[in-house]
């Protein structure tokens, strides 16, 4: 090849480079929001986690309050929902990378809000409970934290460290996985088992066994969604907008309990999901 053919190629691929860049810088300086309305689709990260998401085995059509609140949402953009399956340890790299465009119930940890961005606004709230034996009463911490009591959790998460430091009197068995931790209530190996409130009321639906207990003083935490980082905040300032009004009207609360009533439950008779039903 001739030295000007070489050059000449080199200044085209790198031409070419430069347009593609600054096409693709173009496609993502779009606001999600935008970008939304312009597809006329919402796409929702999903991973198996019920009551947040569940996907029926036979249909595989998914279900859970994050779809309801997914839902919600997509109606008032006037756009289609589309469930898109991942992981929550996978999530943040899909919203980087623009599989999702939305991630309902996904916690703001200090190292999530280094990659990616979260409403300001609680999407709802959950606390620190325990699903116990009948016969043992926790209106209190204290009441747990004693040396013939027996909670189950699984081993490394949140709860495990928590209740390790809360109490200390008390014998605190590790399991593997949260199904490990359920079989041992069932068998009777261990008193109660401690998770955050939904996942205790989802355990009981499938058992119906014990009872969900929220001592005080509550453990309450919020949960929010998990956006794209962007300049534009304009998506982030309208799910402010969509979470406080789903949760001020009540209808966060009412999707929860519609979505209980599908696992046989009477919303009435168990811990909420708002700060305020969980704290009274």
């Amino acid at each position: 090849m001739k030295p000007f053919d070489f050059a000449l190629r080199k200044l085209l691929i790198g031409g070419l480079a430069a347009v593609l860049a600054c096409s693709g810088a173009q496609a993502w300086a779009q606001s999600t929001l935008q970008k939304v309305k312009d597809a006329k689709e919402l796409k929702i990260g999903v991973a198996q986690g019920d009551p947040w998401y569940f996907r029926d085995p036979g249909t595989g059509t998914w279900t859970g309050l994050g779809m309801m609140i997914g839902g919600e949402i997509a109606k008032d953009l006037n756009v289609k929902l589309t469930p898109v399956e991942t992981t929550y340890g996978n999530s943040v790299a899909a919203l980087q990378s623009g599989q999702i465009d939305v991630m309902f119930v996904l916690d703001a940890t200090d190292e999530r809000k280094k990659a990616i961005d979260f409403p300001t606004t609680p999407l709802l709230w959950y606390a620190q409970g325990v699903l116990t034996k009948d016969s043992l009463v926790a209106r209190n911490w204290a009441d747990l934290d004693k040396a013939d009591v027996r909670l189950g959790v699984a081993l490394g998460t949140a709860t495990d460290r928590d209740l390790t430091k809360r109490l200390p009197q008390a014998k605190i068995e590790r399991f593997t996985n949260t199904d490990e931790t359920i079989a041992a209530f069932m068998s009777g190996r261990v008193d109660g088992i401690a998770f955050y409130h939904p996942a205790l009321v989802i355990a009981y639906s499938k058992i119906h066994k014990g009872k969900v207990q929220i001592p005080q003083p509550v453990v309450a935490l919020p949960t929010s969604a998990g956006i794209r980082r962007e300049s534009d905040p304009a998506f982030r300032t309208f799910l402010d907008g969509e979470f406080d009004r789903l949760y001020k009207s009540g209808k966060t609360q009412e999707l929860y309990a519609q979505y209980l009533k599908t696992k046989g439950l009477d919303a009435a008779q168990l811990p909420g999901v708002t700060k305020e039903l969980l704290e009274r």
